[in-house]
């Protein structure tokens, strides 16, 4: 991907979680993706995902457990040589908000690595 595509994605990627829309969403993984985050280890055991049946059920489980969500876009950060894209955010997840940034790694256009990052809570006056 170049710099463009890797924007768009972005982007995409953003619209398509809060839309809900994890056949979209997991449509840009391989197979045997593996995926890190401090919620997967709250709610699975493991802060590590691997592979696409895996994701799909992490994040089906923590959908159920989310009454309200919404991401919005702050920045993205592109190593187009790498191919690793950085998405900065803001991950709203039943009305509590904080600051969020997820990695993600690709190989021909299919993301193969990500891990997500959570920092402190964000109010009103911090946005």
């Amino acid at each position: 991907m170049n710099r463009t595509e890797m924007e768009r994605f972005a982007q995409e990627w953003i619209a398509n979680w809060n839309a809900r829309d994890l056949d979209r969403i997991l449509a840009h993984f391989t197979e045997e993706a593996r995926f890190i985050s401090p919620l997967a280890g709250e709610l699975t055991g493991s802060p590590v995902v691997q592979g696409k049946t895996a994701l799909r059920a992490y994040w089906t489980r923590a959908l159920e457990q989310t009454d309200h969500l919404r991401f919005t876009l702050v920045a993205v950060t592109c190593d187009v040589e790498r191919q690793v894209l950085g998405v900065h955010y803001l991950a709203e997840r039943n009305h509590n908000v904080r600051r969020a940034l997820e990695t993600m790694r690709f190989v021909e256009d299919l993301q193969v690595e990500g891990e997500s990052f959570y920092g402190a809570a964000v109010t009103a006056d911090d946005e």
